[in-house]
């Protein structure tokens, strides 16, 4: 009879605590299955082929200091990396948190990779997109694509827009903010503070379109790798093959996609040429194979919506 006295707010009081636990227990358990998309987007990168002047599994494209298995010993080292920036997103943590956590996986992927860089592009793109992910969920927001670039901006994008890396001020500048500076073309950095426009207005709607002529996951990441490839100034190839080198995959990308991309029957041949070009020029796009990981991502986390639905 006592409890029943009880006022009605001190009896909904425990229900009220238990349903907030176990909101923040389904919002872990899906920073965790959000870290384990990211990481199997980079593994699906790595294993797509034809991939002009990539590494995959067939061979080092243009590479001769890394294979396959330096990507996969990075891609251990970083499965914790997309969980915890997942996390310190769904708490709506400022840029700077987000950063550390970013510089700490640099350091644990080049331990694992003895120095070599093979996923610093992508701990950018994909870490923040993992954090733009669980803020939206946590906040029972949609996950498509455009709440996602949405979220991107309106949270971290004044920190964006004024990053300046912490590695960069302490240490020498990259290969890539050399490039920058020289060519006059924009990076990671300018993609990330315009909420990664190459993925949002360029891949997506390149893998869409192939998707709904009829191809499968396969072509589509091949169309949306060349479509990237044609639309980028991408740093990487800058420092290896200089504005030549550039005009020559953005112009052999375009050429590629124009002429009907995977939809011809002898696409692939079409690929495996570009390919052995650029190895030949040792030409490296791996700024685009950042961003397909980033599509990847931003694809997946579309389907765990449309199942939700």
């Amino acid at each position: 009879m006592r409890r029943l006295m009880q006022h009605p707010d001190t009896l909904r009081q425990p229900l009220h605590h238990t349903q907030k636990r176990r909101a923040a227990r389904e919002n872990l358990a899906f920073c965790r299955q959000l870290a384990r998309l990211a990481v199997r987007s980079l593994y699906q990168e790595l294993v797509l082929y034809p991939k002009p002047g990539l590494v995959s599994r067939v061979d080092n494209g243009s590479h001769t200091d890394m294979t396959a298995e330096t990507f996969l010993r990075s891609l251990f080292a970083l499965r914790h990396y997309f969980f915890q920036i997942a996390a310190a997103g769904l708490d709506g943590a400022p840029f700077h948190t987000l950063q550390k956590l970013a510089l700490r996986a640099e350091e644990r992927m080049l331990r694992a990779t003895g120095g070599v860089n093979t996923h610093r592009g992508a701990i950018f793109v994909l870490g923040m997109l993992c954090a733009a992910t669980a803020y939206a969920r946590g906040r029972h927001m949609s996950l498509q694509p455009a709440t996602l670039r949405a979220t991107l901006l309106i949270q971290w994008g004044d920190a964006l827009a004024r990053h300046s890396a912490a590695v960069a001020d302490a240490e020498a500048p990259s290969h890539g903010q050399r490039v920058a500076a020289r060519h006059a073309v924009g990076g990671a950095r300018e993609e990330g503070a315009l909420g990664f426009p190459a993925v949002f207005e360029v891949a997506l709607p390149q893998w869409q379109a192939t998707l709904a002529a009829g191809r499968d996951l396969h072509h589509a990441r091949i169309d949306t790798l060349f479509a990237l490839m044609a639309h980028l100034s991408d740093t990487n190839v800058y420092h290896r093959g200089g504005a030549e080198g550039a005009a020559l995959v953005r112009n052999r990308s375009a050429a590629f996609l124009s002429a009907g991309g995977t939809a011809r029957a002898d696409w692939e041949a079409d690929a495996l040429d570009c390919h052995r070009d650029f190895v030949a020029r040792r030409l490296s796009p791996g700024g685009a194979a950042d961003l397909l990981a980033a599509t990847c991502l931003v694809h997946a986390v579309g389907l765990l919506e449309a199942d939700k639905a």
